[in-house]
């Protein structure tokens, strides 16, 4: 079985492509499917087994990045989402995705699991402004942190990805950050090059000056995922930009994050 994975897409998105090569380098199958088609019941999100919702600038980021595209998501499609997360199945939200996500409440979540389902929930976190006030492009260091996510299991202590956004400060109250820490929410921290270390790091090592240098948080069940850098434009050696001066394998640092997704789809749903 080829798992099916449904690339969500509405005005302003511009990752799609990208993000379903990523998944079918990975052995899924997959749909780009536009919003309406979804609200209007022409294409049925339980037929699939992974929700992407890629980067982009939906909706020209009126109002603030995403917020348009989370507030039709929790309006009209507030149903189908919680089926969908209850049945176990996978989201990943990348860049203006994971906007979308935290702006919608999915991310990060309720700290049980039993609340897990409740599209319903309060915005607890967002994705402000960078602390340059300019838009961001480069790649940057992640350091893995030891979390809860099926997106990275097994995964390399540091990746190197590329960033690209005015909006990718995770801010949160404190109580919510201790939140995250304790249930091991946090994926991905901002890192420095030379020492592959979080501590102490400012600009431009984290782009835009998230809170505790977070670059991607999960829910607490570990199959809700968002963050800002970019893993589906790092899937070959060729996608890295000093490829003709480095010695480097051949699998990009983005493709595993994607092959975990279909691994576990493939595991679980077996049609």
């Amino acid at each position: 079985m080829k798992p099916k994975v449904l690339i969500l897409r509405t005005a302003g998105t511009n990752c799609d492509s990208e993000t379903a090569v990523a998944f079918k380098l990975a052995g899924g199958q997959t749909d780009l499917v536009h919003i309406q088609n979804l609200i209007s019941g022409k294409v049925d999100l339980s037929d699939y087994h992974i929700l992407a919702i890629p980067g982009g600038f939906s909706y020209g980021d009126d109002i603030a990045a995403g917020i348009l595209l989370a507030v039709e998501m929790r309006h009209k499609l507030s149903n189908v989402l919680e089926e969908f997360v209850a049945d176990k199945k996978l989201i990943i939200g990348i860049c203006n995705g994971f906007q979308v996500l935290v702006r919608t409440g999915l991310l990060p979540g309720l700290s049980t699991e039993k609340n897990a389902t409740n599209i319903d929930m309060p915005q607890r976190s967002t994705l402000a402004m960078n602390t340059s006030t300019r838009f961001e492009c480069r790649w940057v260091n992640l350091k893995t942190e030891v979390n809860q996510c099926i997106f990275t299991k097994g995964i390399k202590p540091n990746l190197y990805l590329p960033v690209a956004h005015a909006e990718g400060r995770f801010t949160a109250p404190q109580e919510v950050l201790d939140e995250l820490e304790n249930n091991q929410q946090v994926v991905f921290r901002y890192s420095n090059a030379s020492h592959h270390s979080s501590d102490n790091i400012e600009y431009p090592n984290n782009p835009n000056g998230s809170d505790s240098n977070i670059a991607g948080i999960c829910d607490i069940t570990g199959r809700i995922f968002g963050l800002m850098p970019h893993p589906e434009r790092f899937l070959t050696k060729w996608n890295h930009p000093r490829w003709t001066r480095e010695d480097l394998p051949e699998e990009g640092d983005g493709l595993v994050l994607f092959k975990n997704a279909v691994d576990y789809a493939k595991a679980t749903f077996h049609e």
